[in-house]
Parts: C-alpha cells; structure tokens; sequence
C-alpha cells in the first residue's frame, strides 16, 4: 500500500533533519574574546610608551645630581665654604673643567676626580709639569699614572678624628687633628709620606699620602671630610683644607667631565658603532620570541590528577631509553634484579634476603651447581645484543625450573593415587601414606565424586 505524506509532515521532518544537522555541525570558537585580549595587550603597550615618554621628559627636565666637592655648591657636601676663606686669604681660584686651562706653571693644582673619569694620559701630563699637585681619586689608573703606589683600600665611616701633630706634611702638622671620613689606601712606596692612618696591623691604611714627581711632589686626599661644608669646622679640618690648597697665591680647581676630551672613554665609547642596533635588534627578537613562546593557544586543558599510568607504559618507555642508549648491561640489571626478587618469594625468603641466599636456595632445590646460577643471577657486563638475549633467556629458564621443583616437592591433593580402586575402602595398608584412602573420604578426589 502507497502512503502520502502531507506537506505538513514533510515541513516537519525537514526542520528535524535540520536541526540534527546544525547539531552535528561544529561550532566555529568565538572570535569576540581574541580580538579583545589582542586590543587589551595593545593598550597595554601604549599605556607603556607613553609612561616612558613622561618619565624621560620628566627626568630630562630634572636637576643634575649632586657633585661631591663642588666649589660652587652651598650644599652639605660642596666646598663654597672653602673657596670663599681660600679668596678672602687673598688665594685667586680658578675653576677649570678642560686640562688645557690648567696653569701648571705657578700656584698649586688641585685636581678633583672624585667621580673617576679622569684619562691617564691626562693625569700623567699634569705630573709632569705641575710641582704642588693636591689629588682626590680612587681610580687605579689615575694613582698609577701620578705615582703615587697607593691603592684604595677601605672606606672609612664619618665620626673619627685621629692626630697628625707627628706627620711630615706640614699642612697636616698643623692641623694636629683631622677627621678620618673618607677613602684610605695602602701604600707600597716606603719613601712616601704617610698620615691620618686608620686600623691597625696588617690592616692599616693611610688618609694622606705625599710622594714626589718630576715636577715636584702629589699630595694624595683620602680625607675629604677637610673640604666639606658641613664638616669643615671639624677638628683641624679647616687647618689642613688652607694648608693643602692655600700655600701659593694661585689654585687652579681642576674637575675633569664625563664625556669631554679629559675624561676616559667609556665602554660605549670603546665599542664599534654598530653595537647599539644590534643590542636593540637583539632586545627587539627577544620581546618576541618572549611574546611567541608566551601567548596562550586556547583554554587551558583540565586534567584530573593523579594521572593512572599503566605499567606497561612505564616498561615500554624504560625500555626505549636502554635501547636508545645501548645501555644494554643496566637493561639485563634490571631483569636480574626482578628475577631474584621472584625466586626469593617463590623460594620462601624474605624481600631483604640477599642474592647469595637467594641462589643457594635455588641450587638446592634444583640441584644445579651454584656457581653457574651466581653467573645468571649477578654476571657481568653485556657486550652485544645476543649476549642480551642469552642472559634473559637463561633468567626465564632458571625461573621455570625453580617453580617445577618447588611445584614437584609440595604434595597435590588433587593427584589420583594409582591402583586405588574406586569402589570403597579396601582391607590392607594405603599404596600411599599421605595421599591413600580413608573411611570417611571419597575415593574419587574430583569435585563432586563418588564415595
């Protein structure tokens, strides 16, 4: 018989087969969420920029910092308090940043690199041409360069004044007194004066250090607490700054720049022109390969722990990695060692028996020498894949035969005793003591069996 379907019904089944396939189709993952985490990382990027934008414009506009021992600072650590007393005592001061102005004729030279930039060809230079050189520097080069031997040796902490009444420079004779804050360095000259020391023995160190050169003589200041604003009334501070820089009529207050002619290069300086762009094109790579290895590929995955891996897994993996590493001794190891801890339980040991136990037990129920059993059971190293092959196969063999012979020693109940008729008891002695007939047992010993 012929069926019509109305058009209703064919609507109907249509919608349906629609629906079950827009079910089964998959649904594309949403956009909308990419597209703003993208937007918020290029905010945040910007935002970024622009900070760094303020803050090097702010920085720009800012003040320099605060040079130690500068003539023309009224600060706590500037020295206007000295050049003042020093011109009203009739001294003219002559402030210079080039060594080309310094007058190394007349007067005394005072140079300031209390920031370390001086060149040594520089330093060498005025050696040679001024005669009364007062030098502040902890820089190694520069020390070597005047001749003074002297190496900076320890910073001292402000708040100790020791006497200098005994020291052969006379501005620190004078002074009797002076405080010890500074840098104080060792000096391996034995011909060099030397005063304001600090520590004792092995590590004493000096606070000022005279030595000759060509021209005339350097006088080495570790304490510059004697040309400091707010401590120059200390002690005898005072005494020794004018006995030092106010002997002549004339002092020229030398203090070298970073990044002028007298200074010395720097590392930039030094490095060829192309070393920045590749230290921001290598910057530049690693900000991507940061941002490439970093982004997030989708939702994280969640996985129910603790993850449940089969021991054949395990095996086969361990397995892999003795292979890929011919490591063929610690394979056939391995198998020993789980071979003595299955004879050992098949024998009745405990799990700490040890091997030799082991294979003594071994010989005596198979009655194999155990010389021959130590060799499979311990061995040596395994040289080639047969040798691999052979040693398991004898572990698999020798497994074999202690499980028959302990199997063969214990009785099996199940055994039928032969010439045992099976009709009932019989009058005489059992065939077999252990396994024969009693009156209150079947003869047939199935399950099941017939008395």
């Amino acid at each position: 018989m012929s069926r019509t379907a109305t058009p209703g019904a064919v609507t109907s089944v249509a919608v349906d087969g629609a629906d079950r396939a827009t079910d089964r189709s998959p649904t594309p993952p949403p956009r909308e969420g990419r597209g703003l985490r993208l937007g918020l990382w290029v905010a945040i990027v910007l935002i970024a920029l622009l900070l760094a934008a303020l803050t090097a414009a702010i920085g720009g506009g800012a003040p320099a910092a605060e040079t130690p021992l500068d003539p023309r600072s009224p600060r706590a650590s500037g020295a206007q308090a000295l050049v003042r007393v020093l011109e009203q005592q009739g001294t003219e001061v002559d402030v210079v940043h080039d060594v080309d102005r310094v007058d190394t004729t007349t007067g005394t030279v005072f140079v300031d690199d209390s920031a370390g930039v001086l060149a040594p060809a520089v330093a060498r230079r005025i050696a040679r041409t001024a005669p009364h050189v007062v030098l502040v520097t902890t820089n190694d080069a520069v020390l070597e360069a005047f001749g003074t031997q002297a190496t900076p040796a320890a910073q001292v902490a402000p708040g100790d004044t020791v006497s200098t009444a005994s020291c052969d420079i006379p501005a620190a004779a004078a002074a009797r007194t002076v405080s010890t804050s500074g840098t104080a360095y060792t000096v391996r000259d034995r011909d060099a004066v030397r005063c304001a020391p600090t520590g004792s023995g092995a590590d004493r160190a000096w606070g000022l250090v005279q030595v000759p050169t060509e021209a005339g003589e350097v006088t080495l200041v570790g304490t510059t607490d004697a040309f400091r604003n707010d401590t120059i009334t200390t002690a005898g501070n005072a005494a020794l700054a004018l006995g030092l820089l106010g002997g002549q009529d004339r002092l020229t207050w030398y203090v070298p720049t970073a990044g002028s002619a007298d200074a010395a290069p720097s590392l930039g300086e030094l490095a060829p022109p192309w070393i920045p762009s590749a230290i921001v094109m290598l910057a530049a790579v690693a900000v991507a390969a940061a941002v490439w290895r970093g982004r997030r590929l989708g939702p994280l995955v969640v996985e129910q722990l603790p993850v449940v891996v089969r021991a054949a897994e395990t095996t086969e993996g361990r397995a892999r990695l003795y292979a890929r590493t011919r490591d063929r001794t610690h394979a056939l190891d391995t198998l020993r060692i789980a071979a003595v801890r299955r004879l050992a339980r098949t024998l009745g040991l405990g799990r700490s028996a040890h091997v030799d136990a082991v294979v003594q037990r071994a010989a005596t129920v198979t009655g194999r020498p155990a010389p021959a059993l130590g060799q499979v059971l311990v061995g040596g190293t395994t040289a080639d894949d047969r040798a691999l092959v052979d040693g398991a196969a004898a572990l698999d063999e020798l497994e074999r035969a202690v499980t028959r012979a302990v199997a063969g020693d214990a009785p099996r109940a199940s055994r039928p005793v032969p010439d045992q008729p099976t009709d009932g008891p019989q009058p005489g002695p059992s065939p077999h003591p252990r396994t024969g007939p009693t009156p209150d047992q079947p003869t047939d010993r199935r399950p099941g069996g017939r008395p």
